[in-house]
Parts: structure tokens; sequence; C-alpha cells
């Protein structure tokens, strides 16, 4: 996670609660704020609801490299201009994601996972094409 650092203050999860913008299915919440800072930054809550400690390390674990694999497509599309510039790092920073797991996590694969981060990502708009439709990729 080259781009990323984890969220671990409590104050700082709070502030993503209070003011971030939210997505969720039956698997996962994901809420997005700006954060002013030249990175991004990840937090991952797996409540004892999910299952036991060993449940919720897994879960955590997953979700956290479903974002490691995809990081350059969660931070979004190129800053306006960038390309235009031939800026080669031009993806958003500057972020703060936590994904909330959902009891329905606990017995999911990583790829189910993965689906459902980017789903969730779609419908900020941070990730892929979202036509208004709910549906992925407009399909």
């Amino acid at each position: 996670m080259k781009n990323t650092r984890p969220l671990r203050k409590t104050r700082d999860f709070s502030a993503v609660y209070k003011n971030g913008a939210s997505a969720a299915n039956r698997r996962l919440v994901m809420l997005i704020m700006e954060n002013g800072l030249p990175y991004n930054r990840l937090g991952i809550s797996v409540s004892k609801k999910v299952g036991g400690s060993v449940v919720r390390s897994r879960v955590k674990r997953l979700i956290r490299e479903a974002y490691r694999l995809s990081e350059g497509e969660f931070t979004g599309a190129l800053k306006p201009g960038a390309a235009e510039r031939g800026e080669a790092s031009g993806l958003s920073l500057g972020l703060d994601i936590v994904f909330v797991a959902r009891p329905a996590c606990a017995g999911l694969s990583f790829e189910e996972i993965t689906r459902s981060a980017a789903q969730l990502a779609r419908r900020s708009g941070r990730f892929g094409k979202n036509d208004g439709s709910g549906n992925p990729d407009g399909q």
C-alpha cells in the first residue's frame, strides 16, 4: 500500500463516521472523507457481531488485501488536467477510507469481499464507471 497509511486514532475514525460520505451493501459499509494529507489512510472496523477473533482478523486481512491490490483504482481517476500535464502520479490522494464489515462478511471468500469493496467504490464514484443505475459498470 504505497500511498496509504493506517487510520489508527479513535478521533480520526469518529471524524470519518461523522463527516464522511458512505456507501453500503449487505456485506460492507465504506465511508470516505478528504483528509488534506498527501496520502490516503485506511481504517477497517470489524465488530464482535461478525465472529470471534480469528474470523475478525481474517476479514480484516481480506479487506486490507482487496484494497492493496486495487489501491490505485480506489483512489479515483486522474486529477483534472493531470494527463495533459503528463503527470504520472495524477491519482487523487488525501482520503480517509473506512470499511465497516457487516456480519454477512464472516464466511466470504477473498473474491466476494473484493467484489463487494469494488462495488462500494464504484457507488462512491472513486472507482470504475457508474451510470447511476446502481449496477456496476452500468450493466
